[in-house]
């Protein structure tokens, strides 16, 4: 008898056998951008898509997927999202403050984003009594929460779906980030870790709060809960590990040993970037599962490397790139980039494979629809992919065959050695889906 994504789930987790690899899309990081939803429709004429004007993550404007959609692409997990509230518009600009103060100004109905040009909210608070006194959202606000265990139980009691608690949009650096000013708040963790631990531990309870009634509505029901807090750029950590271990670790730990008490759930945490020095941390927190697996960062490319270093203790989540691979992937290079994810962190299970963020316009309605369909035809156990690999359409070597190189400077000239960070994605090749 087959399994239900459920079963396949908890057998990928525990390497006990899975069917296939299980597949996600439909969380707040990791949807689609309402305007590469409405490029789907026509071109999916059998599938009723009715959401396109439904908002999911009002930040990123993606969407939520309609539930015929997610059953076209075969995605085996349902999230349940936390509802916006204590959110004020702003009558300035087109935009609003979040829950926690903090301002984002809208980007030609595009996007949303934090307005670095606005005063940050605690950018004048100068002693732990300043933060005390700040004006904090209510953790105890009933809309927050509101009609998610009924949901979670009958998706639970109906379907053999994944049932995931999707993040409350926060984490405890890039809050405290939003709401000191990224400037200042870097600076307090170094010369001022009095208020920036004040700061990291007031958002971390009203966190732990905030997981703690989640667990109470959805808890018996979700097999993980999802965390995000942004520790990459493209090349390397935003903090030195140090300064990670130091002064951010205990708070990620707190909370996540918290959530995990409170459901009994595996736990994915987020953190987009080049994460690699942090890794081990991360699983010491209680980290059960790394989301993205972002391979168009340094160190993250390695993805066998990835597996047999954290394999054992460690799933992965994610690894389809959208930020360069999807845009500019011939249809041969996504098949061999399904193929090599999948053979390098899936092998014995351990990986569900996924869009490493949104499905944003820039990647063509044809390649998403590839994709998804792709993933049903490669995914099931055992494993056998060796033909595609065996094509090396890389569309990672391809770019870097492209890039342009740069001109070796003169040995006394300043700067002398500095590659340039920006890389042009090459251009599909023709037969490429667009």
């Amino acid at each position: 008898m087959a399994m239900t994504p459920r079963e396949n789930f908890r057998a990928a987790m525990t390497r006990s056998g899975p069917e296939w690899v299980p597949v996600d899309m439909s969380k707040h990081i990791g949807s689609i951008h309402k305007t590469h939803y409405a490029g789907l429709q026509p071109l999916l004429p059998d599938v009723e898509m009715k959401n396109g004007e439904r908002i999911l993550d009002r930040m990123a404007q993606t969407v939520v997927p309609d539930e015929a959609l997610l059953r076209r692409f075969n995605v085996d997990f349902r999230w349940l999202v936390p509802n916006w509230v204590q959110v004020t518009e702003r009558q300035d600009v087109d935009g609003y403050f979040d829950m926690w103060g903090v301002p984002y100004k809208g980007a030609d109905g595009d996007h949303f984003a934090v307005d670095s040009l606005s005063t940050a909210p605690l950018a004048h608070a100068q002693t732990v009594e300043d933060i005390e006194n700040f004006d904090w959202p209510d953790p105890e606000d009933p809309a927050q929460f509101a009609g998610l265990g009924e949901r979670a139980r009958d998706l639970f009691e109906n379907t053999g779906y994944v049932l995931g608690a999707d993040a409350i949009k926060a984490g405890p650096l890039m809050s405290a980030l939003q709401m000191r000013g990224y400037q200042q708040y870097f600076m307090d963790l170094v010369i001022n870790p009095e208020l920036s631990d004040a700061i990291l531990g007031k958002i971390t309870d009203l966190l732990c709060r905030m997981w703690t009634r989640f667990m109470d509505e959805v808890g018996e029901y979700v097999d993980l809960a999802y965390v995000t807090d942004d520790l990459g750029s493209q090349t390397s950590l935003l903090i030195s590990p140090e300064v990670y271990r130091t002064r951010i670790k205990p708070f990620h730990t707190r909370l996540h040993q918290h959530i995990k008490h409170a459901g009994g759930v595996y736990l994915m945490m987020h953190t987009d970037g080049a994460v690699l020095a942090l890794i081990e941390d991360l699983i010491e927190t209680g980290a059960d599962i790394l989301n993205p697996v972002q391979t168009s960062t340094s160190g993250m490319e390695d993805t066998a490397a990835l597996k047999a270093r954290f394999g054992d203790r460690l799933a992965f989540h994610g690894a389809m790139d959208v930020q360069q691979m999807m845009p500019g992937a011939t249809l041969d290079e996504l098949k061999w980039e399904i193929a090599r994810r999948m053979t390098d962190l899936g092998p014995d299970g351990g990986f569900i494979i996924a869009p490493c963020h949104n499905i944003g316009h820039d990647i063509a309605p044809q390649q998403t629809i590839a994709y998804f369909d792709l993933l049903r035809e490669y995914g099931r156990y055992p494993l056998e992919l060796e033909p595609v690999i065996a094509t090396n359409a890389s569309y990672f070597e391809r770019l870097n065959a492209t890039s342009p190189k740069p001109a070796k400077p003169a040995a006394d000239a300043e700067g002398a050695g500095r590659p340039s960070r920006r890389r042009r994605r090459p251009k599909p090749e023709q037969g490429t889906p667009q």
